[in-house]
């Protein structure tokens, strides 16, 4: 019995749980279904609310149709005569790069940086937003999105930069909308385009030229990694601004794509082991911006600013760089000869003169702006004298010096440095030359001229301007001198009256009297021009009164030929000024004119009357290279070839005999004038070669003197010479073609039986003829009366107008 006991217990114990374990597993399977259940309506609220949020959010998503034709804002270039860039209109300086011009390295590198998972995620990477949101929960604050390449792009293109939880979402549900409509390798090339990368430069291709003036194709590791470093923070991590930012920032990027296998451990050592290698900041001023500007302004006129601005607009012009910098050059030497004429005006500043002492500097650690730009032999900069000796002074840039002596200060008319400087000085110096390696300078003293001047040359066979300067720096002032400011011409207007002149039947050796004469209007008033030198030659020729610019021969042949006929003259040589009273002092260049309008006229003469319109640009294409505007100016007849001819002849003997002898230093065919105005306050000198023609002025912007004897012949002559010679340096001297030679030339083709003509002499006389002979009268036209040949005083009457001033 008592072996069979505990069998029993058991079969009873047995019996008594399998009710038990039935329930508990149906209580099992019930709590399952309850959580199933539970979990399911988590999931349906959680789904309904996701799409709730969806619908809440994608009703305000913008379109991303506008990435069918991605055309973000780009750059409009204006081009040069031989296809070089010489200016940009720009919102955002950004050059398009195809994908297979993108560098490989640039993108690895960004790929490193900012979205190791780029090719495998669908928009959003979830573990690097829960990364991300980890990271900002520890902080305290937001330091980090967790943005995919492509949501960046989603945010830079159609959303605001705020941190706001909606734009967070929405920049989720567009990126994952791009992702499904394009590639990867489209939405990096959107990205690589279109990424802000620090002053000023959008996209890797601007961002190249900008920090370190290559192509992008030319970039290497360390310089794709630094330029991936920058958008993270373009202001943070300039390398300009703040290089060991950038640096220890490149490195990471470096790091980073050694990690992901895209470079090699050798090629990360030597890459991080590499300087910046910045291209310097430079001081350089751009090559033409007076012309860039008047670009600027014709574009205006013609296209809508949305096109000139954001439409990459592309600008081919007639500018000549090799002029352009010829006339830079002479404009600035000019201006800073006449300023060194007219003595030391002392030093910008003194940095230990400060009556306040927490505003005064100190020698050692005072730093001024222009050091932060790279410097080179030619560039003017400012300089702190830090001390003076008996004989000289130190002047400290930077971290590099130089010393000065008598020499540099000579044109202060001072003896010595000691007599010019104190310590703490600023003043402007020209470098002449530098040692890097003793952080040395040799320089010379200068300063800043007040006076402006002007400068414009064109082709005469085209009417393509090729080179213009408006003033002295065009950042500090933009006013164009040389196409917006009416200036009285003196002299310069002379031609003009001879040219009506040779029209009414007068010829160059014709003589007209060099004597004292005077006009009286109908109430007494008297208008008695005198010449420059207040001395009389009698009877001169024609020749010889233009080329040593006679007064009173002027105004008594424009008295002949009449102001009105002179002003017809003028108008079909282009010029368009309203200021052209019909009076006698006109002759005498009372009229104000623009230097582009004077040297379009001139540049009539060595073209055989023929006449094209100054212009400045040749064609203009829109980003797809359709040709948009292209310019073909028409000849126009302004005046008969022997007249142009006769014209050249007369200028030329200004350049031998006349005004501008000094320009015979160029050695070859020349022709131009003179022009001086009252007190001095405008001087210039308009002159031209067979193919070229340009002149320059030089004045202030107020009606102030330039100083007594600062003519034309001085203080604008040389200027034009300095450009003359460099702008004609690779070409041979040409003659000037006459009428003369293309009959002796015809007649040689013809036969010596032909003619018996001997070749015309192209000197002047050494005499004068002995009389003028009578115009001949124009067809349809009243001849006009020769003038008297006497040789005492005359009195002439006139009307009102003819002595308004």
């Amino acid at each position: 019995m008592s072996d069979g006991q505990p069998d029993k217990l058991i079969r009873e114990s047995t019996r008594r749980t399998k009710p038990d374990i039935r329930r508990s597993s149906s209580r099992r399977r019930r709590f399952i279904q309850w959580m199933a259940f539970i979990l399911g309506g988590l999931v349906a609220v959680g789904a309904g609310s996701l799409g709730g949020l969806y619908y809440g959010y994608s009703r305000d998503l913008p379109s991303i149709d506008k990435l069918e034709d991605y055309r973000p804002d780009i750059i409009s270039e204006v081009y040069s005569d031989d296809n070089r860039r010489i200016g940009q209109f720009f919102v955002e300086r950004r050059v398009l790069l195809e994908f297979s011009e993108i560098p490989d390295y640039f993108k690895k590198a960004i790929i490193a940086a900012e979205d190791k998972t780029f090719y495998t995620h669908y928009g959003i990477d979830i573990v690097g937003i829960g990364r991300a949101a980890l990271n900002n929960l520890k902080a305290g604050r937001v330091t980090s999105g967790g943005s995919t390449l492509t949501q960046q792009l989603s945010k830079l293109l159609f959303l605001k930069p705020d941190r706001r939880i909606e734009r967070k979402i929405k920049e989720a549900l567009l990126a994952v909308k791009i992702e499904q409509r394009y590639n990867k390798k489209q939405i990096l090339t959107f990205y690589c385009n279109q990424i802000y990368m620090g002053h000023g430069a959008y996209g890797v291709a601007a961002a190249a030229e900008f920090y370190f003036g290559k192509n992008p194709a030319s970039l290497t590791i360390d310089e794709c990694a630094l330029l991936a470093a920058i958008p993270k923070s373009p202001s943070n991590y300039s390398p300009y601004d703040y290089p060991e930012n950038a640096r220890k920032r490149r490195n990471y990027v470096i790091d980073r794509m050694r990690e992901e296998n895209f470079i090699a451990r050798p090629q990360a050592e030597a890459a991080k082991r590499s300087p910046l290698g910045l291209r310097p900041l430079s001081r350089e001023p751009s090559l033409a911006p007076y012309f860039v500007a008047w670009v600027k302004r014709y574009l205006d006129e013609k296209y809508e600013a949305n096109e000139i601005w954001r439409k990459g607009l592309r600008i081919y012009t007639t500018l000549n760089v090799e002029m352009q910098n010829a006339a830079n050059r002479s404009v600035t030497e000019t201006l800073r000869a006449y300023d060194k004429r007219h003595g030391w005006r002392g030093p910008l500043t003194n940095i230990l003169g400060e009556t306040n002492a927490e505003s005064a500097q100190d020698l050692e650690s005072y730093e001024h702006d222009d050091w932060r730009l790279s410097f080179q032999p030619n560039d003017v900069l400012i300089g702190l004298v830090v001390a003076v000796y008996t004989q000289s002074a130190r002047i400290r840039f930077g971290d590099y010096f130089a010393d000065i002596g008598p020499k540099e200060v000579a044109w202060t008319r001072k003896k010595t440095p000691a007599e010019v400087f104190k310590p703490g000085d600023l003043a402007h110096f020209r470098i002449v030359d530098k040692d890097d390696a003793r952080r040395r300078l040799v320089v010379t003293l200068e300063q800043e001229p007040r006076v402006q001047g002007a400068l414009l040359a064109i082709d005469n066979a085209t009417g393509e301007v090729k080179a213009m300067v408006g003033g002295f720096n065009y950042n500090f002032s933009k006013f164009n001198r040389a196409t917006q400011a009416l200036r009285q011409v003196g002299s310069a207007f002379k031609p003009f009256v001879y040219t009506a002149a040779l029209e009414n039947g007068y010829n160059i050796d014709d003589t007209v009297l060099d004597e004292p004469i005077s006009f009286t209007d109908d109430i007494g008033r008297v208008y008695a021009p005198h010449n420059y030198d207040y001395r009389f030659k009698g009877l001169i020729s024609l020749r010889r009164a233009l080329a040593e610019s006679r007064n009173v021969p002027a105004v008594r042949i424009a008295s002949q030929v009449t102001i009105p006929r002179i002003i017809q003259v003028v108008r079909r040589f282009g010029i368009t000024s309203e200021t052209m009273p019909p009076y006698l002092p006109l002759a005498l260049g009372a009229s104000e004119i623009t230097l582009l309008n004077l040297v379009s006229a001139y540049s009539i003469f060595p073209n055989r009357g023929i006449r094209l319109a100054p212009h400045v640009i040749r064609r203009v294409e829109d980003y797809d290279h359709k040709v948009r505007e292209e310019i073909k100016p028409r000849e126009n007849e302004v005046i008969q070839p022997e007249i142009a001819d006769k014209m050249v002849e007369m200028l030329r003997g200004v350049v031998e005999f006349g005004t501008a002898t000094a320009a015979k230093s160029l050695r070859r065919p020349l022709g131009g004038k003179t022009g001086t105005t009252n007190d001095f306050t405008d001087a210039w000198f308009v002159g031209f070669s067979p193919s070229l023609t340009a002149g320059i002025w030089v004045g202030f912007d107020e009606k102030k003197s330039l100083g007594n004897k600062e003519s034309g012949a001085k203080a604008a002559l040389p200027g034009w010479i300095t450009f003359m010679r460099d702008a004609l340096e690779s070409t041979s001297p040409e003659p000037f073609s006459t009428v003369e030679e293309e009959r002796v030339a015809a007649e040689a083709q013809a036969g010596p039986e032909a003619t018996d003509t001997e070749t015309a002499e192209t000197e002047p006389p050494t005499e004068e003829p002995p009389a003028m002979k009578p115009p001949e009268p124009e067809a349809g036209a009243p001849a006009p009366s020769p003038p008297p040949l006497i040789s005492t005083p005359e009195k002439k009457k006139i009307m009102v107008e003819d002595i308004r001033n």
